[in-house]
């Protein structure tokens, strides 16, 4: 099978990059792949696919845009060009712009595919019913809210005219059969990217690390981090050093470093700036915990379950889809309110001062994320696909007779 993956890739920035990575691979082990495809934003011209296992052919074909209104031309002509046999979308909503129309556009791109009957799936990593408008940056005016749910929910109606939607948490499974009819949505987790043998779970000698990870600036905010931090300091004579790891998000420029300037008093606050695949190691396998200042989710957390196989202790709120990744896979944490800082602050401090809790808690996290390695959910995408093109060609097979039949009589 040639398999076509419409995706962002590193060194894009486009959301779901890192998460493209590792899909490539370890698909590009299986063996009923003969080829993969990559038809990605412009940002990935001249990547070089270098992986030190053995895998089938990959091609990169920059293809499209960030907030570009031709995408859905570019990406098509590409596909044409390619001849894949199958095709998967690593979607989210805002995948192909922050600006509402070249976003939505991009979005149409499964049903294009489908017309011209190439199997298509649609990994969908959020959906509209689970994000909070205001937490989550979009807008708080009430009517421009009823706006997005609108638009979102003609979008999802047509996400899924794909040949299948999977979705990362059982939730979602359950909401989109029940208010979109949805007979062809099913579950194949988020699953974890790299699973160490033995996860280290003391830590270096030398400041405590207490880490963050990811982009900020809207639902993803660093100040009671730091707040907290320092509370914490003023409670306990722990060496504790902050570590926010990543960027800014792009609706919020300049974010980051307004928190440096507001904050240049704290001592040990060190911002890493985007971190490379081959950094992300060592800035969990250094840090003693992994926080979340959340106050709101928009899918399934690749930094929870990375902190999970690095062994890590993790600090969130109870909200979301963290919420559910808890029920669903087995996660545990020392949770907080994401509105104090107070309660941030005794979240952190009970692990500070408790190593053997906190090896606790990297020790379950760690079991979870083991049950879901991205081996496994390749080979839960390849069979989703066989099932695909065992039911086109049962649909030919009636077609044909039915035509033949017809002509016979």
């Amino acid at each position: 099978m040639k398999l076509a993956i419409v995706t962002a890739y590193p060194p894009s920035k486009v959301t779901l990059n890192e998460y493209a990575f590792h899909l490539v691979k370890h698909f590009r082990q299986k063996t009923e792949i003969s080829e993969l495809i990559l038809l990605t934003d412009m940002d990935a011209a001249g990547v070089e696919i270098n992986f030190e296992e053995q895998g089938c052919k990959v091609t990169v074909q920059p293809c499209w845009r960030f907030n570009s209104y031709s995408n859905v031309i570019s990406v098509m002509k590409a596909v044409r060009q390619t001849t894949p046999d199958a095709i998967l979308f690593n979607l989210q909503f805002m995948k192909f712009g922050d600006q509402k129309v070249p976003a939505a556009l991009g979005l149409l791109l499964p049903l294009f595919c489908v017309l011209r009957k190439i199997p298509t799936i649609v990994l969908l990593h959020n959906i509209l019913e689970q994000v909070d408008l205001q937490s989550a940056g979009f807008t708080k005016n009430k009517f421009l809210k009823k706006v997005y749910n609108f638009i979102g929910t003609s979008l999802t109606k047509l996400i899924l005219q794909a040949d299948i939607v999977a979705v990362t948490i059982n939730k979602y499974v359950d909401i989109l059969e029940k208010k979109y009819n949805a007979d062809n949505v099913i579950l194949i987790p988020h699953g974890t990217f790299e699973i160490p043998e033995k996860p280290m779970y003391n830590i270096p000698k030398g400041p405590l690390k207490v880490m963050t990870f990811g982009k900020f600036g809207t639902y993803k905010k660093v100040e009671i981090l730091i707040e907290a931090v320092e509370k914490v300091r003023s409670r306990t004579d722990a060496d504790i050093e902050i570590v926010i790891a990543g960027t800014d998000n792009p609706n919020v420029p300049g974010y980051l470093k307004s928190i440096k300037e507001k904050y240049a008093h704290v001592p040990q606050v060190t911002f890493t700036g985007y971190v490379a695949e081959e950094e992300v190691p060592t800035i969990f396998g250094e840090s003693a915990m992994v926080v979340f200042p959340y106050t709101a989710t928009t899918g399934s957390s690749g930094v929870l379950h990375q902190a999970g196989s690095y062994g890590k202790a993790v600090v969130m709120p109870d909200i979301g889809d963290l919420s559910m990744l808890i029920k669903d896979e087995g996660y545990q944490g020392e949770f907080f309110n994401p509105k104090s800082s107070d309660s941030l602050a005794d979240a952190i401090e009970k692990i500070v001062r408790y190593p053997l809790y906190r090896i606790e808690l990297g020790k379950a996290n760690y079991k979870a994320a083991t049950a879901y390695p991205m081996r496994r959910i390749t080979e839960m995408y390849v069979a989703a696909f066989k099932k695909i093109g065992k039911h086109k060609v049962t649909d030919f097979q009636k077609a044909n007779s039915v035509f033949i039949t017809k002509k016979s009589s």
